[in-house]
C-alpha cells in the first residue's frame, strides 16, 4: 500500500480544492491510500504514517502561511530526520498570477528538505505554456483546466514516485510509457 499524505492550509478555501484534485489524482494509482489532512487537524502521527507527502500553502505576502510554518516548527524534535528518503511536492494558491507562488513552493520544497524528503516538480505541461515545475500552482481558485490537470497530475506523480522509489513498483514508474514509446520506435 502506497501511503500518500496531502496536507495544507487554506485561507480562502482554494488551496483546499487544489488539495482536493491532488489527493484525486493520488488515488488514481491502485494501491494508493490517501490521507487528506488540514493542518489544523493534523499531527505528528500522519508524517509518520507516511510514505509521500503532497505539501500546500496559500501565497501570503509571496510566502508561506504562518499557519504552515508554524506546524512544522511545532514538530517534536524527534521527528528530525525519520523521514529521510521518503517522497514529497509541493502546490500553492495566490490572488494572482505573479502573486510569489512559486517562491512559496521553494519555501515549502526547503521545509521538505530539511525534514529529509526527496523532493521533485513535474517536467512535462498541462496546458499551453503551463507547467507545474516547482509544484502546483493557481490563481485564485483552481478553476482552470489547465490548473486541475496541473494538481491531478501531482498527486498521480507523487504516488508513482513513492511507489516507484519506497515499494520497488516498476510497473508505477511514472515515466514507464514514455520508455515503452521510445522501446517500441527502435524496433
Amino acid at each position: 500500500m502506497t501511503k500518500i499524505l496531502v496536507l495544507y492550509h487554506s485561507n480562502s478555501g482554494n488551496t483546499e480544492r487544489m488539495a482536493d484534485l491532488i489527493a484525486a489524482g493520488a488515488k488514481e494509482l491502485e494501491g494508493a491510500e490517501v490521507r487528506h489532512r488540514n493542518v489544523a487537524c493534523a499531527d505528528a502521527s500522519d508524517l509518520d504514517w507516511c510514505e509521500g507527502i503532497a505539501l500546500g500553502s496559500p501565497t501570503n505576502y509571496g510566502c508561506v502561511s504562518w499557519q504552515m510554518k508554524q506546524w512544522w516548527d511545532q514538530q517534536p524534535i524527534e521527528n528530525w530526520g525519520q523521514m529521510d528518503g521518503k517522497i514529497g511536492c509541493v502546490f500553492s494558491s495566490a490572488g494572482a498570477w505573479g502573486g510569489g507562488q512559486e517562491w512559496t513552493c521553494m519555501a515549502l520544497m526547503s521545509i521538505l528538505i530539511n525534514y529529509g524528503f526527496l523532493v521533485f516538480g513535474l517536467t512535462d505541461y498541462s496546458g499551453v505554456k503551463f507547467s507545474a515545475h516547482y509544484g502546483a500552482i493557481s490563481a485564485g481558485a483552481p478553476d482552470e483546466e489547465r490548473v486541475q490537470q496541473a494538481c491531478r497530475r501531482l498527486g498521480l506523480r507523487l504516488s508513482e514516485w513513492t511507489a516507484t522509489m519506497i515499494h520497488g513498483r516498476k510497473e508505477a514508474h511514472p515515466l514507464k510509457q514514455a520508455y515503452e514509446r521510445f522501446e517500441d520506435l527502435g524496433k
